[in-house]
């Protein structure tokens, strides 16, 4: 496929009634937004210009709008379509005219499971000789649970086209979901399983008002990124030359995500036995942690600055002279744990929600790379208040996990 300009694919004759068109609703945005403040402003403005489409309220989601279906149909002049054979398509429900599009050209579906809790893919299988309304049904949500098959890591799947949701992207190919990270994992378990080449072509269809400026700086090597942009109104082909995810990033992979996605525990052992560096992010931590107490114990560890330690660890370990006994008294509780934080958040964002919560701490300990903070406060019963009041408290659309710190701070007694 040519470009008329850079960046900009020629039109597929499904647009050319739509050049004339005003393209609606312009979002523009400031430059130093955060990833969750960007996708707050989309899904204020969608909802605020009557953009969206059911399901509604769309925050929270990989938005449907108005000419959702318009935008999937012009995927059948992609360039090469014809000749794909498995297409991996999202399970949004803007999303649902390509995955339609594709039952009726009788090429191989497969779509992620819900949250990757039953394993990777769900292969549509539409019952023989299906109607068009059965074949409708196969591409809605439910249609995928009713005429499904699952596919595991053993099986042979070549991908030919991967079709993603999007809360925002940008037209050099930067792509920002809905905070949860399931379409950037679900690309790099492909590439573990060899189910996509480096030049399997990755398209994203949104409203036109999605398609917005983001600062590169807001992407990790995780984030996938995409080759074209189907909007409405237009075909953009990204030019995008940013490497996608070359396979699972262990280190940004938690003890908790494993329990909650039994298919990264099998990926993770297949890894481990093939000699690949599967360290956790949690084992990242630990490993660190020890290390530091270690070189506390045996008098190696460089001297704090005041003004470091005043800021840091919710554990104080103290020395005696010799390095070898320790000696240690716990505080009371008063530290609070909050986990599951986003990982593009910011402490100014935990900041103004505890400032809404009347929960400023005295002294707040920030771990954004742990996705974690803990907070101190004066006493054990302001901390006990401030658990209770913080449950069920929600950040950048994650529900955080508060609780006492099971580590409280040490102090150093009087006679030392």
């Amino acid at each position: 496929m040519t470009s008329e300009q850079p960046g900009r694919a020629p039109l597929p004759h499904s647009f050319e009634a739509l050049r004339g068109r005003k393209m609606e609703s312009v979002l523009l945005l400031r430059p130093d937004l955060t990833k969750q403040e960007i996708r707050e402003k989309i899904w204020d403005f969608m909802e605020a210009q009557n953009l969206a489409d059911f399901p509604r309220p769309v925050h929270h989601r990989i938005p449907n709008f108005k000419g959702s279906y318009q935008a999937c149909k012009c995927i059948k002049e992609l360039e090469g379509f014809a000749r794909m054979r498995e297409l991996k398509v999202d399970p949004d429900k803007p999303l649902e005219g390509v995955r339609l599009i594709a039952l009726q050209a009788r090429k191989t579906l497969l779509v992620p499971t819900p949250r990757l809790r039953t394993g990777l893919f769900n292969k549509i299988v539409p019952p023989p000789a299906a109607t068009k309304d059965i074949l409708r049904k196969c591409a809605t949500s439910q249609g995928v649970k009713d005429y499904s098959v699952p596919i595991d890591l053993d099986s042979k799947v070549l991908v030919d086209l991967v079709v993603v949701g999007s809360v925002a992207v940008s037209e050099k190919g930067w792509r920002i979901g809905k905070g949860e990270g399931y379409a950037d994992m679900e690309y790099a378990m492909m590439v573990s399983m060899g189910a996509v080449r480096e030049d399997t072509p990755v398209i994203t269809i949104v409203h036109d008002c999605q398609v917005v400026d983001i600062s590169e700086e807001l992407l990790g090597d995780h984030d996938l990124t995409v080759d074209y942009i189907f909007t409405p109104t237009r075909m953009i082909r990204t030019n995008c030359k940013r490497p996608k995810p070359q396979g699972i990033l262990w280190t940004k992979i938690s003890y908790e995500m494993m329990e909650q996605i039994p298919i990264l525990k099998n990926l993770h052992f297949r890894e481990k036995q093939a000699g690949k560096d599967v360290t956790l992010r949690d084992q990242q931590f630990d490993l660190s942690e020890r290390k530091n107490k270690q070189a506390i114990i045996t008098g190696t560890a460089p001297k704090t600055p005041r003004r470091e330690a005043e800021s840091a660890p919710v554990e104080d370990v103290d020395s005696r002279t010799d390095g070898l006994t320790l000696k240690t008294e716990m505080a009371v509780a008063t530290t609070v744990y909050v986990g599951n934080i986003p990982q593009d958040a910011r402490v100014s964002h935990l900041k103004r929600v505890l400032r809404e919560r009347n929960a400023v701490p005295w002294r707040l300990n920030w771990q954004g790379l742990q996705h974690r903070a803990f907070l101190d406060y004066k006493d054990k019963v302001t901390a006990e208040a401030i658990v209770s009041s913080l449950k069920g408290l929600t950040l950048g659309g994650h529900t955080l996990c508060v609780e006492l710190a099971k580590k409280q701070r040490i102090k150093r007694s009087g006679n030392e």
